[in-house]
């Protein structure tokens, strides 16, 4: 920049420059001298406007230098900047000219030692204890033995292959796999897509729902077990209701999931045998069961069939039980001839009462009573109000008649007109039909050839067309007589 300043002493002789001039001079000398640098500081100020380009400052106690991540550049950073994170950041230094700034191209973002990870770790779980993420109320219980287990990780590593295999030696389930990225940018928002996508799946739609999901990768560093402490993996497995099971790096290894998931596993193949029981336990536990459900049965049945013999010998003997009722019977028996005597004595004697009271007199009033009776009937009973009635009663008797002969006629010619089309269709489908479209029948020996070797086999051979039937080859007198009224096959018509 000396070659811009000329001598003060030189008064108002002094070169003139411009603002972008200097502007210009002053970006070549700073870019110039820092073209590449490494500046360790604390994250402050995070602007990620809609662009997708990234804006943050980096401090310490005593400065501030304004920090941009191109769009290109935050998409492949591998550590997301939050505020309050210390970190090295490498990239190249530049100036603005419009706000008369320098400032720090980033391209790389590095955590500051595993004090820093850990000391933000700490922190967001803290935030998401807080919400009640971790409350032991919001776990699910797993399934006991679930139809189908979507897996979420890498489909080319080790932990898909553990997990299958250890799935195949204890009870063999429908697993879907959806693949993402488990390390670096990209790993925490698909692992989120695949939990969420998971959980919008249909029950009874052309992909299964899963009953149990496992979240499974295996160990790292804490740099590589990262994208599984991101916030929105967290929310993401809170979220599901689907049971999710976490089987995140070793057993030391712990991530935010783990405390977010109904179950943590402290590796994919504890995952999978948390996710099933064995299958040769269970047949040997039913055949357990079954064993002790027969000998249970059979003790019952015998302690029963033995209080029925001492009850048994509790009881009377049944001769005793019907000595009484037999002594009342023939005691009864012994009675019956002399009761029957007096009863018909009885009645007799009340006839003869009766009788006495039918004079002569008494029948005249009787008959007299009656033939009024008669006479008050035979007054209602009138021709002229029959004729009426049967009348109306005829009536009514067309009337029903017209309306069933009207209902028979439109139902037989309903069936008229199905019957039709149903003829109709027959002549259609008919191999006469096809013929008229220009198709020919050829028959062998009076049976229908449909190949040239059966063709070639045949001693006569017969061609049926539209309009009739022309012999070909052979005697028309040895001909077999062909069977005019069988229809050739479906595939049969040349």
């Amino acid at each position: 920049m000396s070659d811009l300043i000329d001598d003060p002493s030189s008064g108002p002789n002094a070169h003139e420059y411009t603002v972008s001039e200097i502007s210009g001079a002053v970006k070549r000398v700073i870019e110039g001298e820092f073209g590449q640098v490494r500046v360790r500081g604390e994250i402050g100020r995070v602007s990620r406007p809609a662009s997708g380009h990234l804006y943050f400052d980096l401090k310490d106690d005593r400065a501030v230098i304004a920090a941009i991540s191109w769009k290109g550049q935050a998409a492949r950073l591998a550590v997301r900047p939050e505020e309050g994170m210390e970190v090295i950041a490498s990239g190249r230094m530049t100036t603005f000219p419009g706000q008369s700034k320098y400032q720090l191209i980033v391209d790389n973002i590095e955590p500051a030692g595993a004090g820093a990870l850990m000391a933000m770790l700490e922190a967001r779980k803290k935030a998401l204890a807080a919400e009640g993420l971790f409350a032991a109320e919001h776990k699910k219980k797993l399934p006991f033995l679930p139809e189908v287990i979507g897996v979420v990780t890498s489909p080319s590593g080790a932990v898909i292959r553990d997990i299958l295999h250890r799935l195949r030696d204890r009870f063999p389930r429908h697993v879907l796999i959806w693949p993402v990225a488990v390390q670096g940018q990209a790993c925490a928002p698909e692992v989120a897509r695949a939990i969420e996508g998971f959980n919008a799946l249909q029950p009874g739609g052309p992909i299964p729902r899963p009953d149990l999901l496992i979240v499974a990768r295996g160990g790292g560093s804490v740099e590589d077990l990262w994208g599984f402490n991101e916030e929105v993996v967290a929310r993401a497995a809170f979220a599901s209701t689907i049971p999710l099971i976490s089987a995140v790096g070793h057993e030391t290894d712990t991530t935010l999931i783990d405390f977010v998931s109904d179950k943590r596993a402290p590796t994919p193949t504890a995952a999978a045998e948390l996710a099933v029981p064995v299958r040769l336990d269970l047949l040997a536990w039913t055949a357990e069961q079954e064993a002790r459900l027969g000998r249970a049965l059979a003790q019952s049945l015998t302690q029963r069939g033995q209080r029925l013999r001492d009850l048994s010998r509790a009881l009377p003997k049944p001769q005793t039980l019907v000595e009484n009722a037999s002594q009342r019977l023939d005691r009864a028996a012994e009675r019956l001839p002399a009761a029957l005597r007096s009863q018909t004595q009885q009645r007799r004697v009340h006839l003869s009462e009766l009788t006495g009271s039918l004079r002569p007199g008494a029948l005249r009033n009787l008959i007299t009573t009656a033939r009024a009776r008669l006479a008050d009937r035979s007054q209602r009973l009138q021709p002229s109000l029959l004729n009426r009635d049967i009348d109306r009663k005829r009536r009514d008797l067309t009337a029903t008649s017209d309306r069933l002969t009207r209902v028979a006629r439109t139902q037989i010619d309903g069936w008229s007109r199905r019957l039709e089309g149903l003829e109709r269709m027959r002549q259609t489908l008919g191999y006469t039909e096809t013929l008229q479209r220009g198709y020919a029948v050829v028959r062998g020996d009076g049976a229908v050839v449909t190949t040239s070797a059966a063709a070639a086999k045949a001693e006569t051979l017969e061609i049926e067309f539209n309009d009739g039937r022309l012999p070909v080859g052979g005697s028309a007198k040895s001909k077999p007589k062909p069977k005019a009224d069988t229809p050739p096959e479906q595939g049969q018509l040349f």
